[in-house]
């Protein structure tokens, strides 16, 4: 081998060892790039830590507000069925937003029920003559009054409507025999209850009606309920005549009475049963 050949192939050795240390370089910095960009990328497709929504928050405070009326109406609800007319009507004066409370939770309340009894009352009424006055006892926002063409005395406790006539349903300023109709959907509350039932006897003409609407659970003997035979006997004792009865609804029953005509001088003591609250549970 010559010189020149040995000298040739030195140099081509040399070149390959100083190409090999940048082929080593080139090949880590490749490395590095890559994993700088998936560092980037998944950094990039992370997603922010989530923050409670301005909606959210409000979602959380609308429940603990109900929560709250809701029990607010369970009180209130239950102060009314163990008290006199007389006493309602003085606990709501000395704070009238609680009856505003009250009936708002009794709104909601009746919005589960499938079917309210004040509607079939409606219908009724829309069925006889518009001739006819009426006395709604109880009548809450005059949701009856505003539904028939009839005239009719809203009586209540509190005016929650400006045409309701506010007093206790035990002793109101109608006039004797001034109306055909009395009705109670669901405001037989007071612990005297009977004399809300003396009263519509006294403002009742004579054939007049007499329709009650309650809850179905009150007059469930197996339940701790009043018996509804003893209940219309006595109604009956009080002057008036069972017509007929409704127990198909699965939440309330309806009774319907008219006023006798010709009244006994001398009334017997009436027993009359006892109706145990209505004392709606929690939701």
């Amino acid at each position: 081998m010559t010189t020149k050949e040995g000298q040739s192939r030195k140099r081509k050795r040399g070149r390959r060892h100083r190409e090999l240390p940048q082929s080593t370089h080139t090949t880590e910095h490749k490395r590095e790039t890559h994993q700088r960009e998936h560092a980037c990328q998944s950094s990039a497709s992370a997603k922010p830590p989530k923050s409670s929504s301005p909606s959210s928050s409000s979602s959380f405070l609308d429940k603990i507000k109900a929560k709250l009326a809701g029990g607010h109406f369970r009180m209130i609800n239950e102060k009314l069925y163990t008290c006199t007319g007389e006493e309602a009507l003085k606990y709501f004066k000395e704070d009238p937003a609680l009856f505003d409370m009250y009936h708002t939770g009794y709104q909601e309340q009746m919005s589960h029920w499938p079917e309210q009894p004040v509607n079939i009352i409606i219908k009724w009424l829309q069925d006889h003559s518009p001739s006819l006055i009426v006395a709604d006892f109880g009548c809450g926002d005059a949701h009856l009054a505003k539904n028939v063409k009839n005239k009719v005395f809203s009586i209540d406790l509190v005016a929650h409507d400006p045409s309701v006539i506010a007093c206790d349903m035990s002793n109101t300023p109608l006039d004797s025999a001034s109306v055909d109709v009395a009705v109670f959907s669901l405001s037989l509350m007071g612990t005297n209850f009977s004399s809300y039932l003396k009263e519509a006897h006294r403002v009742l003409k004579p054939s007049g009606w007499l329709l009650i609407a309650e809850v179905k659970s009150r007059f469930d003997p197996s339940n701790g309920g009043a018996d509804p035979n003893k209940f219309s006997k006595a109604v009956c004792d009080l002057g008036f005549t069972s017509t007929s009865k409704d127990l198909s609804n699965k939440m309330f029953i309806l009774l319907y009475f008219k006023k006798k005509e010709n009244q006994k001088s001398k009334k017997k003591e009436i027993e009359w049963p006892e109706l145990k609250p209505c004392l709606y549970k929690r939701r």
